[in-house]
This record gives structure tokens, sequence and C-alpha cells, in this order.
């Protein structure tokens, strides 16, 4: 049975909110910040943008990051579960998420929107 990892979402109340989307890969949580709710259906797809990783530890963090420190809002956990991979490459990630709200097959796509290096799709598959 392949190894299972974690995941977490944290819900991000920042300048604006948005919704941190972290998967556990070779000892961090590489982590992408979605501006709207992250897809609980098929068909739905979410803009994603790859931030920078976080460690482990992070995954249980809920509480006030204060004014003037990176990230300053409230984060709170939205969902966490744990995963199995499926593919990890640095163009697509496929994953089986079995968390309390994201449960199922996701997928998150490297794009080539212009002048976004980072951004990616996230969205559930069928």
């Amino acid at each position: 049975m392949p190894k299972q990892h974690i995941f977490v979402v944290h819900e991000h109340h920042a300048t604006r909110l948005h919704w941190d989307f972290r998967l556990e890969v070779e000892g961090v949580l590489k982590s992408w910040a979605v501006p709207k709710e992250p897809p609980l259906e098929a068909g739905v797809k979410r803009l994603a943008i790859e931030v920078q990783n976080h460690s482990l530890e992070y995954a249980d963090f809920e509480g006030t990051i204060p004014e003037g420190q990176y990230g300053a809002g409230t984060v709170k956990i939205w969902d966490k579960g744990t995963y199995v991979p499926e593919k990890i490459s640095e163009k697509e990630i496929l994953v089986e998420l079995c968390g309390k709200k994201m449960m199922g097959k996701y997928v998150l796509l490297k794009t080539h929107f212009k002048g976004a290096k980072n951004s990616w799709l996230l969205f559930k598959r069928k």
C-alpha cells in the first residue's frame, strides 16, 4: 500500500481572505494560496498560486499572525487529513485526499498564464 502523507487547508483571513492548500512532500508542506474556497465537487476549477514551503509543524497551526509579519491575520484549519500521491512532478500533481471536506482524487496542474509563473489549477477529478 502506498505511503499516506498529511494535507491541510488553512482558511487565512489576511489582507484578502484565501485558503492555503498544503501537501506534505519530501519533509515539508508544499503550499499554494487559493483565492476562492477549494473545490469540493468535480468540474470546479480554482486558481492556486504556489507560495513558500512551510515546516510540517505548521500543519497544526491555528491562531493570529501579528501585524507586520508575513501573512498577518487569522488562520484556522478548514480541512485536514491524509493523502496518497499518485504522481508528483514539476507540472502535475495527482493525489487522493481523505479529509473531512476534501475527499477523492484531486489534481494540481501547472499553468502558463501570462505573467504568472507560479500559477496552478486545482480541481477534483470525476
